[in-house]
Formats: C-alpha cells, sequence, structure tokens
C-alpha cells in the first residue's frame, strides 16, 4: 500500500450470520472483526481510513438486515416496508436510529461497504434497493415511502466486497434438510434468540434485532410478544437468515437483485478441503469441531450429486459456504482478478481461493501478520475503486 494514499470514504464491515457489530457488549470481549488476531476497524483507523462496524439482526433475513443497516447508516427509524412487512407478518416499523453512521452520506460522499459470510447477502440488496428501489413497496406506501425504496441512488456506495459470502447459497442447508435437521435447527435457533432477546443482556452484550417479530425486546423497552407466540409468527414466514442461506433462498435473492453499473464488486472465496496424493479429499481442518463437521458432510452430499449427475462441479469449501458459491452471484457479470491498477464499476473481480476456513478471513485462529496483509490487500483495491469512482 501506498503510504501517502488513503482513502476518502468511510468503511462499513458487515458482520454475517450470528454475528455481531462494534456496538454490541461481546464485542469489547471478541471482535467480530478481527477475533483472536485483533481488530480489524482499528487496523482500517491505523492506516488512515473510517472504518464502522454496525450490528444487524444476526437470524434475520437479507432484507430486514438491509433496512436495519440504511436506518443505522441515516440516523433514521427502521422501515421495513409496508408490503414486505404484511407479506411476512410483522412490524413495518423498529428502532429508532438518532444518530447516523456516516455524516452526510452522498454521491459526494461515498461508503465502502465490506461483508463477511450472509453480510455480502445484505451489502448486495442494499446497494440494489438504493439503485433500483422496490416498486411493491412504492406502491403500497405511495408518498409515504422510505426513501430507500425509492431507488435512484446508484452512486452512494464506491465498492461492494463480499467475503465468504453464500452467494448462490450454501450446501450446509441442502445437508441438514437430508438429515431431517432443519426444523430442529430452526426451532433451536428461535428458542435461543427469542429466551436472550428478552433477557435483560439483549441490547448490551447481545442484540437479536428482531422486535418486528416480538422474538426480542426492543432495547429499553420489554415488548416482546409470548414466546411461543412470536416463534409460531417467524416460523410462517419465510423472512428469516434460515431461508435466504439456502440454495432456493438464494436463487430467490438473486432474481430479484441486479448488479449496479455505478459500483466496483471484489469478492474473496475460500477453501479449506485439500486433495490428497491419491485424489481423495481431505475435509476442511479447523479449530473449529463444527466447521470439520459440517465440511465433512457437505464434501460427500456434493460427491454424490456429482454421481447422480447433477450439475455440480465444486467439491471444495470453507466449512460453511462452498467455494464456488463465494466466487460470485451465478446471474451476474464477473472476471477472475489479474493484478492490475485499475478496475471498472458493474462487475465482479473475483479473487484467486485463499486458504483457510469460514473464520480465517475474519482473524479467528489466525496471526496478525496474516490478517494484517490480507487486509493491507484489500485497502489497496478499495483505492482502486475510489479512482474508477472519480472517472464514472
Amino acid at each position: 500500500m501506498d503510504s501517502t494514499s488513503f482513502l476518502r470514504y468511510p468503511c462499513i464491515f458487515v458482520h454475517g450470520m450470528f454475528g455481531w457489530g462494534d456496538n454490541v457488549g461481546l464485542n469489547n470481549f471478541l471482535p467480530y472483526w478481527g477475533g483472536t488476531a485483533g481488530s480489524i476497524t482499528e487496523l482500517f483507523t491505523d492506516m488512515g481510513a473510517r472504518a464502522y462496524a454496525p450490528s444487524v439482526g444476526p437470524a434475520s433475513s437479507a432484507w430486514d438486515r438491509a433496512c436495519e443497516l440504511y436506518a443505522q447508516l441515516t440516523g433514521t427509524r427502521v422501515d421495513y416496508g409496508k408490503a414486505h412487512s404484511e407479506r411476512c407478518g410483522h412490524k413495518q416499523f423498529g428502532r429508532k436510529c438518532s444518530t447516523p453512521l456516516v455524516e452526510n452520506w452522498s454521491e459526494e460522499n461515498k461508503i465502502h461497504l465490506i461483508g463477511h459470510s450472509f453480510g455480502g447477502t445484505t451489502i448486495r440488496l442494499l446497494a440494489h434497493l438504493l439503485t433500483y428501489g422496490d416498486e411493491a413497496e412504492i406502491k403500497a406506501s405511495g408518498d409515504e415511502v422510505s426513501p430507500l425504496f425509492k431507488g435512484g441512488h446508484s452512486n452512494m456506495i464506491a465498492s461492494i466486497t463480499a467475503i465468504c459470502a453464500p452467494h448462490n447459497g450454501s450446501s450446509a442447508y441442502e445437508t441438514l434438510e437430508r438429515r431431517h435437521l432443519k426444523n430442529l435447527v430452526r426451532y433451536g435457533t428461535y428458542l435461543y434468540t427469542g429466551s436472550l432477546g428478552r433477557s435483560r443482556i439483549n441490547g448490551r452484550v447481545v442484540d437479536f434485532h428482531l422486535e418486528q417479530f416480538g422474538l426480542a425486546n426492543t432495547p429499553g423497552l420489554r415488548d416482546a410478544q409470548p414466546l411461543r407466540l412470536a416463534i409460531r409468527k417467524i416460523k410462517a414466514s419465510d423472512d428469516h437468515v434460515d431461508f435466504d442461506m439456502s440454495p432456493k433462498g438464494a436463487d430467490s435473492l438473486n432474481k430479484r437483485i441486479k448488479i449496479c453499473p455505478d459500483i466496483c464488486y471484489f469478492s474473496f472465496p475460500y477453501n479449506a478441503v485439500k486433495v490428497l496424493r491419491n485424489g481423495k479429499l481431505s475435509p476442511c481442518y479447523s479449530r473449529f469441531p463444527a466447521l470439520r463437521m459440517t465440511s465433512r458432510v457437505m464434501t460427500r452430499d456434493v460427491r454424490r450429486h456429482i454421481k447422480e449427475g447433477n450439475n455440480v462441479h465444486k467439491l471444495y469449501n470453507d466449512g460453511l459456504v462452498d467455494t464456488f458459491s463465494a466466487t460470485h452471484p451465478h446471474t451476474e457479470p464477473y472476471v477472475r482478478w489479474v493484478n492490475t491498477d485499475k478496475v471498472q464499476p458493474g462487475k465482479w473481480y473475483v479473487m484467486p481461493e485463499t486458504h483457510g476456513d469460514h473464520g480465517t478471513s475474519i482473524g479467528i485462529f489466525v496471526s496478525r501478520e496474516k490478517m494484517e496483509k490480507f487486509y493491507k490487500d484489500l485497502y489497496d483495491k478499495l483505492l482502486m475503486s475510489e479512482k474508477a469512482s472519480e472517472l464514472n
């Protein structure tokens, strides 16, 4: 990185499923962005950038998370949209964000969006809504529609970076379904979030952002609905991370989301599966036992699909997301990255596969040196996107 070059625009780091931001108490003990290697937002600050890591619904849908992120960026009340809320059976309005995360966010003062895992899906949808709006919401709310759903703001984002993102879903969810574990995991998730979400630690140590379903208390209030009723409401809906992370849900999102012509896109796929000398695969090695287990099962299931003749040609994964899924959305244009000093908006730049599991890219169980190298390289690419944005 050129030490004389500094990013003009602030960087917004968006966490993935069951993650948290820097305004949640848990982050004081273990930064989501940085893990055991130190804080990535502090690293960016040391390099001269403004860096923020907001917290959005860890188990919420991409739509709800995008609405929450927009409200935090602009310092407004969360508006999930009248049409969306009626379809999904939850409240239209959420918590009030009193202070904008980014002052004077506009086409002259853009932002960089960096998303890990499901955070990558979230920021893609936010960019789509800002650019193209949503006809159903405009029709439902008329003049009172949120600015987020009006569209016409494609030039407010300089770049989107997706790290280990399930652009085309994760076969881990298909694996759960084949083993008849999907409903058990879903119910366990809602019971867990509902129990903690109405406890005193909600909004302090953790923040589930599920008050729209009545599953959690709005921070500062005790407005959660009876647990059984709230779980029944969210189970009857497809408005949650469980659906959006599935291949079916991801396909639905890909049909909705369009690439934005004024934004530079970068993707970083990871792979922790090795091919041994005898041609057999060694599943993901990780210090997380759960990732080792899911990687092993995902590899077996994908291999079985290949034998059955389905169009699945990649066996690699990072323990949670298939490597081919993390390259780019299959509906959008892309190029493989080659060393260059220029990038163009309106297409994905797919980086070479990096060896590591789903947590490696956010500093979990890796050296600080390795983490810093990755993010300094990303910093350089964001500088390129700013130059492209100025020329656009």
